[in-house]
């Protein structure tokens, strides 16, 4: 069997396949809450194939949205309308994943097309992050965080990850990458505290490590969980893969099951920013860090290619392959996958409702050929 196809399983949890939706915010919940665009948007990718959906970042506070039209999960309402989210998920044959976030010192700005202008943060709150240095030139000057801040913080992530659980969320991963809260307090570009929480790594992992244990504490022993992580700022600067390694021991010592492996997020001189270069271009990095820790990781970027995605399993560099865009062309992306890599055609693994019908179309076209 093609290995994009066979199981993995996760502690209590048995994904079907190896092809994960890659979470991907869409800047639809005016509310903050899933309504049923999200549910008719996830559960799509379900009904293709994939075996784990992850929704979107999920904020664990509203001053913690990057945009007011995001996600979040820090009231009943929100759990609520996860649950219809998680049902429509699993109706169609997947697993939900959920992403929790906080999106630091790039919260609180416009959608994207309206360019991610700052804009005034959620009443009463703050935008935070571990200096009071902006993520970028014109952007909010954060609140740098006292030690006070990060107790109720932990406690939000953990409240969120029980919310999670009463929908019937499967697995939950941690957003620990590209520029936001908790990558800023773990990259020395953004972190140049002189507390515990700053200077040599042990002491900036210190406050992501807490958030992590919190979450692993709230959320049930037999369901997996997951970090995304960037495992470079970029090319010879700030946070580097041998960074990640010592993260990712790190990450599996507190009870971590699955690492993405993104990278970037800071802004940086351009001779030194990640540019893509091609496809699958972080795969190395979930290679790499997989044989140095033993980690079950995820690989994640530029991948559409079913072949490509093969080959990174069969090479054993990753555990899963994430899509990202090539699905949103192809909900029906795994579908199609096994049409090419599976000898049977892949009709075992269409829906019955009308994958019986396209297999006998199939054969009778074959019959009629011979």
């Amino acid at each position: 069997m093609a290995r994009l196809f066979q199981p993995l399983g996760l502690r209590g949890l048995t994904l079907k396949n190896r092809v994960v939706v890659s979470p991907m915010q869409t800047y639809s919940a005016p509310e903050a809450r899933a309504t049923a665009w999200h549910q008719a948007h996830l559960a799509r990718f379900a009904l293709g194939g994939a075996g784990l959906v992850v929704a979107e970042a999920t904020a664990v506070t509203p001053e913690g949205r990057s945009t007011d039209l995001d996600l979040g999960l820090w009231d009943g309402a929100q759990e609520h309308a996860l649950r219809g989210l998680a049902e429509a998920v699993h109706a169609c044959g997947a697993a939900l994943g959920v992403q929790l976030q906080h999106a630091g010192r790039k919260a609180a700005t416009s959608a994207p097309w309206e360019g991610f202008r700052p804009l005034a943060p959620e009443a009463g709150g703050a935008v935070l992050g571990p200096t009071d240095a902006p993520a970028a030139p014109g952007g909010h000057v954060p609140r740098a965080m006292a030690p006070s801040d990060m107790a109720p913080l932990v406690a939000a992530y953990a409240a969120a990850a029980r919310r999670a659980d009463t929908a019937g969320v499967d697995l939950i991963e941690i957003h620990m990458a590209h520029g936001y809260l908790l990558h800023s307090f773990l990259s020395p570009l953004s972190n140049t505290r002189a507390d515990a929480y700053g200077g040599a790594i042990e002491g900036r992992m210190r406050f992501p490590l807490e958030v992590v244990e919190g979450v692993r504490a709230a959320w049930p022993a037999h369901k997996p969980l997951a970090c995304r992580i960037s495992s470079v700022d970029g090319i010879g600067i700030g946070w580097s893969l041998e960074d990640s390694q010592v993260l990712v021991k790190a990450l599996i010592a507190a009870g971590v099951d699955l690492v993405d492996c993104s990278s970037g997020g800071m802004i940086l001189p351009s001779g030194q920013m990640m540019v893509p270069r091609g496809p699958g271009f972080q795969v190395p990095f979930a290679s790499q860090l997989r044989r140095a820790t033993g980690a079950c990781v995820i690989a994640v970027g530029g991948i559409a290619d079913a072949a490509e995605a093969e080959a990174v399993l069969t090479r054993e560099d990753a555990d899963l392959v994430a899509i990202g865009r090539a699905m949103l062309a192809d909900p029906n992306w795994a579908l199609h996958a096994a049409a090419t890599l599976v000898e049977d055609g892949g009709w075992a693994h269409w829906p019955k409702p009308f994958g019986w019908w396209l297999e006998r179309r199939a054969r009778a076209a074959r019959r009629y050929k011979a």
